[in-house]
């Protein structure tokens, strides 16, 4: 009888499939189905199947999230943390209007404005809250933040010199129980001397507006007020403690600043915002490849079924193999039927896998607000994780590693039983049938 070809028509009976397909893949598809004598078999496939696609949706949606509170997270830090910053190195400067015409000659440069920071305590009734007090002039401040984009209430431009007006952060205001109107004392360390001896400087401002950053840090700890106010109160003379600026390259800030500080003779203290945040960054881009790994292992041992799976297979099909094998398929044709058996399974778990990751990655924020709605239980406490909603963001560079990998696995996993299959011998296997 004629030695079996890649490509015949080898029991093309009720299959349906064209003349030139390959008998390997007609036979490995057909392993696959359920029937009777090896239903149970097809059932550890369906679970071989279901379980790399649980592995895998479950790593893109991880990821997803990560990658969606690390973007979040720069777009909340870059909204209220300018992306570079000068300062003085031992004292304010003399005339930031000049050094910021200056700055802004430089084409890399796309918005600059002055700021006087220091610290204090606010009080209303019996309430204390210390904060971040930061002068700020309202109409260069749009250009450098998008505090005026976060505004819940009031209006930034009512922070005029001489109104002593402040905009707070909307935790803060809670904390005070506070609204736009109301009036609190605003107390700093420095000090003036007394008969009665040293007292803090004090002034009572009007709330003016309430910010809502969406980071809690900012929102509980940061207080907004007019330069020239700032001034008055931290007594800088008219200086400003440093220059806040945006840039076109945020990658590149850190090398703009020191580029604008040699080019103003230097004397300046220079910060940009991977310095001020860089913890948060690299714990999420160590957490990223942890995560990765160990999610990675799950997909490993979901790949392990796929092992069982086909030798559990190539047992019970032995007669069917010795009986290929005296037709005169090739030990090569026997391996490549279980190859494809086992990639088959990967595959489809693997496309299961990425079905239900984007689904779920694309809905999380719903299915969140639902369990916190359901449960009455705040699943993501501002306080405690810095934002209080659960972004995502799909990248297909990830999403095409994630699946490559499971694909690679679920190969590797069908060697041991494709190599089992091909060196079984004919008379031995029916012998025992």
């Amino acid at each position: 009888m004629p030695a079996l070809r890649g490509r015949t028509a080898v029991e093309s009976r009720g299959a349906g499939l064209s003349m030139h397909q390959p008998y390997e893949l007609f036979t490995a598809l057909r392993y696959l189905r359920a029937r009777s004598k090896n239903g149970f078999i097809s059932f550890i496939s369906l679970v071989s199947m279901i379980g790399i696609g649980l592995a895998v949706a479950v790593l893109i949606v991880v990821l997803s999230v990560m990658n969606g509170f690390e973007h979040e997270l720069q777009q909340r830090i870059l909204g209220i943390v300018s992306h570079a910053t000068l300062t003085g190195y031992q004292a304010p400067l003399d005339d930031w209007r000049a050094t910021r015409e200056r700055v802004l000659e430089n084409s890399a440069v796309t918005g600059a404005a002055p700021f006087v920071e220091g610290q204090g305590m606010v009080v209303f009734g019996e309430s204390v809250a210390g904060i971040t007090v930061r002068g700020i002039e309202p109409a260069l401040e749009r250009e450098v933040s998008s505090i005026g984009m976060m505004l819940r209430e009031g209006d930034l431009d009512s922070l005029a010199s001489g109104s002593y007006r402040m905009a707070v952060g909307i935790s803060l205001a809670r904390e005070l129980d506070v609204g736009v109107g109301d009036s609190v004392i605003l107390i700093i360390a420095q000090g003036r001397v007394t008969p009665a001896g040293i007292v803090p400087r004090m002034r009572r401002f009007e709330i003016g507006a309430v910010f809502e950053a969406g980071m809690y840090e900012y929102d509980r700890g940061l207080a907004y007020v007019n330069i020239e106010d700032a001034e008055r109160l931290f007594r800088t003379d008219g200086k400003a403690t440093g220059l806040r600026m945006t840039v076109d390259d945020i990658i590149s800030a850190g090398s703009i600043a020191r580029t604008l500080a040699i080019d103003l003779g230097g004397g300046f203290y220079i910060d940009d915002w991977t310095r001020q945040h860089s913890n948060f960054f690299r714990s999420i881009q160590l957490t990223k490849s942890i995560m990765f790994v160990i999610l990675s292992m799950v997909i490993g041992v979901a790949v392990f079924n796929i092992v069982s799976t086909l030798v559990m297979v190539v047992r019970d099909k032995r007669g069917d193999i010795a009986i290929l094998r005296t037709f005169g398929a090739t030990s090569r044709s026997i391996a490549a039927m279980f190859a494809m058996q086992g990639t088959l399974i990967g595959l489809l778990g693997t496309a299961f896998g990425l079905a239900l990751g984007l689904v779920i990655a694309n809905e999380l924020g719903a299915i969140v607000a639902f369990l916190e709605s359901a449960s009455g239980i705040d699943l993501l406490a501002a306080d405690v994780y810095f934002i209080s909603d659960l972004p995502t963001e799909v990248r297909a560079g990830e999403v095409l590693r994630i699946c490559l990998l499971a694909l690679f696995l679920a190969c590797a996993a069908t060697l041991y039983p494709a190599l089992s299959a091909s060196r079984q011998h004919p008379a031995e296997a029916l012998r025992h049938e």
